[in-house]
């Protein structure tokens, strides 16, 4: 049967050489049956710029990612927090499409709104602010003028602030806000929407304006591996 699938938050690093070993197999096994593979946010715990295609762990994951392209897989990628930087660079190596933040699509007929989520976590006010500085082209460009390392350096540093915030953060501050949700289906015509960053897979209904939608959330990959298979029979979550 036609289908396509979902996945986010893959957080690919040399520190996880299992889930490295995993996303691999799940691309080779799985996901090479499909239409296409949708990748909404965080395939790489970090991106520093294209030109780290072939640092460190990176050069098998982009190798696999062009295989399964090659095999008449569509591959789309969305930003996510940690990967924001990927550009033309890594599409060119893996031939996938790039997808703005949301994106409205048509699956089997079911109108579907796909994001990576983290713009619906309006009650993170100070990541908020922070997304939009790092999403600017001013500093995007300033950013990548830098050395690899230099770059490489400052990640890690704005990783270790990141993880000590959030133990103090309240985890309702840095889940979805509703009206967020609510706004951004309506505004888009009351579709199903998917999306991942919160790493707390769960499927959830709203009643809009007289609409029933639902939310899928994804899955990440820390522990297990997940996914949504989405065919014209309907939305199913996987776990490997």
């Amino acid at each position: 049967m036609d289908h396509s699938l979902f996945i986010s938050d893959c957080h690919l690093c040399e520190s996880r050489p299992s889930v490295i070993n995993a996303f691999i197999e799940f691309l080779a096994h799985t996901a090479i049956h499909a239409d296409a593979l949708y990748i909404l946010g965080d395939l790489f715990e970090y991106w520093a710029g294209d030109d780290a295609i072939n640092h460190g762990v990176h050069a098998p994951i982009i190798n696999a990612l062009k295989h399964l392209s090659l095999q008449g897989v569509s591959l789309y990628v969305m930003h996510g927090n940690r990967d924001f930087l990927l550009g033309n660079g890594f599409t060119q190596a893996t031939n996938a499409t790039i997808l703005p933040d949301p994106t409205l699509v048509s699956l089997y007929g079911q109108l579907t709104l796909l994001s990576h989520g983290d713009i619906l976590c309006t009650d993170d006010i100070d990541y908020q602010h922070f997304r939009q500085e790092v999403r600017s082209d001013a500093w995007q460009t300033q950013f990548l003028n830098q050395p690899l390392s230099e770059r490489v350096a400052y990640i890690e540093s704005v990783r270790q602030k990141s993880d000590q915030e959030k133990s103090i953060k309240s985890m309702q501050i840095m889940d979805v806000n509703p009206t967020a949700v609510t706004e951004l289906l309506a505004s888009h015509g009351y579709p199903t929407l998917i999306h991942g960053h919160t790493h707390r897979p769960m499927q959830h209904q709203y009643q809009i304006d007289q609409h029933t939608c639902t939310r899928w959330v994804l899955g990440d990959w820390y522990e297990q591996g997940s996914y949504l298979r989405v065919d014209k029979q309907g939305f199913h979550p996987h776990q490997l």
